[in-house]
């Protein structure tokens, strides 16, 4: 199981918390880093010092760790133009010598867009599949070629298409860096992912509905004439684990949580419960687990889980 740490900085984090956390991830032997792309606490907080931009903090991060993957999930198609878009990730991607994925959303909070006058059409889906039509077309076109796109969001003309990703994550080899396309929508979704994707991701499902999801996406794939296997399939869910109860209640009390409901919906309870947990996912068919971790400073859980939990489910 590739295990990652997944971030919420918006909830009130500077650089050199999630700094040091990133570093903790590296250290403490998790596969990857990962944070959302967000401008606006969400909640009762109050979201000081205030917001980090998803992709600076990103090149920061490229350049003061050396192994792990790194990446959003996810970024909203309404924040940024795809080609400025795939500029930035591709210059990250070089920053880090090859470590970068990208996760991209239609987006879904309105207040964001509102508190920092970014436009948020009522209709989205269209914007993130041309996204992902320009992103995938800049990077894989071939260098001394020109790409154009006449689209009804975007258009762009006689592009250099430059810079090119370290990566060739690309259909067929071509540059890019590895995507990431979640959701739990039945159908649009599983076909976009089975289009552009190299991952699919669940983001906080009902544990139930897991192997359905996968399912899905599987079905989009076959249709599409790929094979389901070139995908990886994924989840991310909440963490919470204690050497004891008492420790997990902490951590519950710490987040706004309630330990029970922590258990039934996230990697929660003791460490053997969260084997358990991670077990079971295994078996629905999950390869790649995204562990939410909404404490920043406590990075006592992230050692607890590093040295109890990652050796027995690997």
């Amino acid at each position: 199981m590739d295990l990652r740490i997944f971030t919420e900085p918006q909830q009130g984090a500077t650089y050199d918390d999630v700094l040091r956390v990133a570093q903790a991830t590296e250290r403490l032997g998790f596969d990857g880093f990962f944070r959302s792309d967000h401008y606006l606490a969400m909640g009762d907080g109050d979201g000081l010092p205030g917001p980090t931009d998803a992709w600076t903090t990103l090149a920061g991060l490229a350049r003061e760790t050396e192994r792990i993957r790194l990446g959003t999930l996810v970024s909203s198609a309404t924040f940024r133009p795809p080609g400025v878009l795939a500029i930035q990730v591709a210059q990250v991607d070089q920053m880090s010598g090859g470590r970068v994925e990208l996760g991209l959303g239609a987006g879904w909070f309105a207040a964001e867009h509102a508190a920092y006058g970014i436009p948020f059409p009522e209709k989205r889906f269209g914007l993130l599949t041309e996204q992902l039509e320009v992103l995938t077309g800049l990077w894989s076109t071939p260098v001394g070629e020109r790409f154009a796109h006449h689209g009804d969001h975007y258009t762009l003309t006689d592009s250099p298409a430059l810079p090119k990703p370290v990566q060739h994550a690309g259909r067929d080899g071509a540059a890019g860096v590895p995507v990431i396309v979640g959701g739990n929508g039945p159908r649009r979704t599983p076909a976009l992912a089975a289009r552009f994707a190299t991952e699919y991701n669940a983001a906080f499902p009902e544990i139930a509905d897991i192997p359905a999801a996968f399912a899905r996406v599987r079905s989009a794939c076959e249709e599409a004439g790929r094979p389901p296997e070139e995908l990886v399939y994924s989840v991310a869910l909440v963490l919470a684990v204690g050497a004891d109860e008492a420790e997990l209640a902490r951590r519950a009390a710490a987040i706004g949580r309630e330990p029970a409901e922590l258990r039934e919906h996230g990697v929660a309870g003791t460490v053997a419960e969260a084997v358990d947990r991670v077990g079971a996912l295994r078996e629905m068919g999950v390869e790649r687990l995204y562990l939410q971790v909404l404490d920043l400073g406590d990075l006592d859980h992230l050692e607890l889980v590093a040295s109890e939990v990652a050796p027995q489910v690997r």
